[in-house]
Formats: C-alpha cells, sequence, structure tokens
C-alpha cells in the first residue's frame, strides 16, 4: 500500500480554492463547481499509477474528492467512450468535489432528487470520489452508483457520503456520470464514426470500474473484491452491468435499492430515429453531422423537452450485446451474489422478487429485502415515510448528512437503527461472494433467497426474516 499520511507528521495545509457563479452562456464551457471555502485540512497523500494525488484526512478516514477517472467528454469527446486519464507530474489536489455533470436545474420538489443538483454543472463531470480506511489494507470495495432517472443526481449528495462505511472498513467509491442527453443519444453521424454508441453512462459506470481495478490499491482496497451499487436509476445500471462484456471480471458482488427493471431494451436504430425527429426542435436537420451535433449546448439539450431524460437502453452491438433481461431468462448474466429490494412505500417489490428468483437457486444467489420502517417526524403532516429513497440514511448510515434526516423527532433512536440497517449492507461488501449467509448486527442472520425458503429481510421496526409470497407490492396492493 503506497499511502502516506502527512497528518501524521502534523502536517495541514491551507488551500485557497475559487468558486464559481453559474453560468448559462450558449456555447460556453461551464467552470466546475466548488463547494467549500478556504481552509486549513489535514492531508492525506496518495501516489496512484498515474500520478500523486493530496485529499483529507477526517479523523481515521482519508477522503479524496474530485478525483477524476476518465478524461474530460467535451469537444470531440462529446458522445464517446470515456478514454483514460493520462499521467500527471507533481501533485493533483483532491480536496473538494468537482462539478456535478450537465442537467436542468428543475423547481418541482416531486423531481427526482428535489428538481436536481444546485449550483454549476458541467460537461466535464467524470470524477468520484473515494472514502477509505486511514489503515486500510485489501480492503472491500463499493463502487456507488447515484439515482436521479438518468438526468438528475450527482455522487457527491449527503446520502452517499462514505464515512461510516470507511469507519466499518470498507472503501466508498461514489461516482457521477453522464446524464440525460449527454449520456443517452444515439444518431446515425455518431455510429458512423465506429465507437460504441448510446449508453455513455453506463460505458461511465465500466471505467470507473477500470479505475478502480487499476488504481484501488494505492489506496488500501481489494480489486478483487469490488461491490457494484445503487438506487433507482443507480440500481437500474447495476442491473445494466450484469449484461455487459466488457463489465464482466471488474466487479464480484451487487446490490440494485429501488431498481431491480427488467427492460426490453431499445434497438440502436430505433434509438437514432426518436433522436433524428427530435432534432428540429433545436434548430438541426435529421441528418444533421456529428461536427454540428457537438456544436450545439449542452444547456441547449439538457432543457429541450425531447431530450432532457436522453434515449436509453440502446442495444448498440458493442457495449450493450443483449438486455439483463434477455441474458439473465438465458442464463448467460455476469453470475455474482445480489442484494436487492424495494421500499414498501414505493412499489416495485415484486420486479425484486422476479429478480431474486431467476438469480436464485442455480446462481450465485440473491439477498432480498422489504424496507419497511417509518421514522418519527417532528412535523406530523411532513411524514417521507418508507417512500423512494427514504432507505438511504440508513444503509450508509448518513442521518448526519442526509436531507432525508431533517426533522426527526427521535435522531439517537433512529441512529441506532441506521447502525444495525448499515451493517448488513456492510457484511454484505466484506462476505465471501460463496457465503449465502449474511451476519449483521445483533446477531441477525439473512439469508439467500431460495424458492424453498422464500426468505426476505424485511426491515420494519423490528427486523426479521419473512416470507416474499406474503408481502404486497406495494402500498395499494
Amino acid at each position: 500500500m503506497s499511502l502516506k499520511l502527512a497528518a501524521a507528521c502534523g502536517a495541514a495545509l491551507m488551500f485557497v480554492l475559487p468558486t464559481f457563479a453559474a453560468s448559462h452562456e450558449e456555447g460556453k464551457h461551464q467552470p466546475k463547481v466548488v463547494f467549500s471555502a478556504t481552509q486549513p485540512v489535514d492531508t492525506a497523500v496518495v501516489e496512484t499509477p498515474k500520478g500523486t494525488l493530496i485529499g483529507e484526512k477526517v479523523g481515521d478516514v482519508n477522503v479524496f474528492r474530485g478525483v477524476p477517472f476518465a478524461q474530460p467528454p467535451v469537444g470531440d469527446l462529446r458522445w464517446k467512450p470515456p478514454q483514460p486519464i493520462e499521467a500527471w507530474e507533481g501533485t493533483k489536489t483532491a480536496i473538494e468535489y468537482q462539478a456535478p455533470c450537465q442537467q436542468p436545474q428543475l423547481q418541482d420538489p416531486s423531481e427526482p432528487n428535489g428538481g436536481g443538483v444546485q449550483g454549476v454543472k458541467s460537461e466535464d463531470c467524470l470524477y468520484l470520489q473515494v472514502y477509505a480506511p486511514a489503515e486500510a489494507e485489501k480492503a472491500p470495495v463499493v463502487l456507488w452508483m447515484h439515482g436521479g432517472a438518468f438526468f438528475l443526481g450527482a455522487g457527491h449528495l449527503g446520502s452517499y457520503v462514505g464515512m461510516e462505511n470507511a469507519k466499518k472498513g470498507v472503501i466508498t467509491v461514489p461516482m457521477n456520470y453522464r446524464l440525460g442527453p449527454m449520456g443517452y443519444f444515439a444518431h446515425p453521424s455518431l455510429s458512423a464514426e465506429g465507437d460504441a454508441t448510446g449508453s455513455y453512462g453506463d460505458m461511465d459506470a465500466v471505467a470507473a470500474l477500470e479505475w478502480i481495478k487499476e488504481n484501488i490499491e494505492s489506496f488500501g482496497g481489494d480489486p478483487e473484491n469490488v461491490t457494484i451499487a445503487g438506487q433507482s436509476a443507480g440500481g437500474f445500471l447495476v442491473m445494466n452491468l450484469l449484461s455487459t462484456p466488457s463489465a464482466e471480471g471488474l466487479f464480484h458482488k451487487a446490490v440494485v435499492q429501488s431498481g431491480a427493471g427488467l427492460t426490453d431494451g431499445r434497438p440502436l436504430d430505433s434509438a437514432e430515429k426518436l433522436v433524428m425527429e427530435g432534432l428540429p426542435n433545436i434548430g438541426l436537420p435529421e441528418d444533421a453531422t456529428a461536427e454540428q451535433l457537438r456544436a450545439v449546448s449542452a444547456q441547449t439539450l439538457v432543457y429541450d423537452p425531447v431530450f432532457r431524460s436522453g434515449i436509453r437502453g440502446t442495444v448498440d452491438g458493442k457495449f450493450f450485446t443483449t438486455t439483463t433481461k434477455a441474458a439473465m431468462e438465458a442464463g448467460t448474466e455476469i453470475d455474482v451474489p445480489v442484494l436487492l429490494g424495494s421500499n414498501m412505500g414505493e412499489g416495485g417489490f415484486n420486479r425484486a422478487k422476479l429478480v431474486a428468483q431467476m438469480a436464485g437457486d442455480e446462481g450465485a444467489g440473491a439477498f432480498l429485502y422489504n424496507f419497511q420502517h417509518q421514522a418519527a417526524f417532528r412535523d406530523a403532516t411532513w411524514k417521507k415515510g418508507p417512500i423512494h429513497s427514504a432507505e438511504l440514511m440508513y444503509t450508509f448510515d448518513t442521518l448526519d448528512t442526509s436531507s432525508w434526516a431533517n426533522g426527526i423527532e427521535d435522531m439517537d433512536a433512529e441512529a441506532a437503527y441506521a447502525d444495525l440497517v448499515s451493517s448488513c449492507w456492510v457484511a454484505f461488501y466484506k462476505m465471501d461472494p460463496m457465503d449465502k449467509t449474511i451476519s449483521c448486527a445483533d446477531g441477525f442472520e439473512w439469508p439467500a433467497y431460495t424458492e424453498a425458503n422464500d426468505a426476505v429481510a424485511v426491515f420494519g421496526d423490528e427486523i426479521e426474516v419473512g416470507k416474499a409470497s406474503e408481502l404486497p407490492d406495494g402500498p395499494n396492493s
């Protein structure tokens, strides 16, 4: 392990970092956003194969923010597969979060992530965070993919902070990936360039896995014990990777939170047609050249109602050669243990149960859950309940940083509950892929689902093993 702690010598550095105001000027490259002001920090220094990074030491955790895992996908690299970063001389500072990927700023709080991430967005957004135990050696690794309907969100949000995971011995790597029309877009002029096309956000996830394989040992991580994990859109992305040839061998377990969908996918020519039909909306002909397409500002694309959400599920024959649905039906998916489930207040449990059944007896196994716990809030008229995303502050143990925790009445009780729930996820990250039981804190044993045992971990006021066949799909079932 090539980790050197400057803080061990009492070193504290003062970083003076600029902040930027948002700019919506057409055609201008957006500056990167910085989320904190000048402050002294204790530093951690790591030597990676590409160069030296300076991060922050927070207690017993080393935190590296805004670490590039691919070249900026700007200019001629827009709508291209992510390209490896180049080596650098000297040191690169990784103290501050970098920009989230381009996305609209919506005003409707009912939209995913409350309408989007505040602050400046950028096409230069392929960055990740590393939260690592300061004394890590061969620590398990989890790559986290955020939710947001594939057109909103970012890897730095408060629910995904990996501090508690790191304190429990797990390296957590939340990532950004290209969103909306910048991440999910197909056109004959782009296909003619010969590269894999259509699903650039998913390609970014594979690039992050390749970065982990090459670099994570420098942070004390084990490249042979990597879990891919995500929630909502991030969960769907995890499902996609289970049928992605280029991802095989780069991960060993998977977590799918509220995203266990099996879709039919979309042929490349269908995706191209949808984009072509929408181009006149932004002043381009249907047969626009690649140069014309890349000249359109990101702001124009992400705010256009046709392109805002992107054209997803493209089976281009190069990156995606099939869908996870088809792969699982044929038994050809990447066979790794999967932890998956949903929240009682959102529905979707039957989809998770179907995936568990398909991954069940003959495969590596599936651990099924249903989250039912309802936190008590001081404002009785504002009860978030176990709805979409409500479990994140428990599975990450991030009540201190998650906006979902605002207004909780008994924080001590919820903190104890979060510690128990997160212990199950941590145990999964740590366990041998051959194990058929997750051993959580307080002696709770979570068995893998089989047709015979019908087992599901029910996270209610108490945590217990229930029968999956006896649970409804959602609140109105």
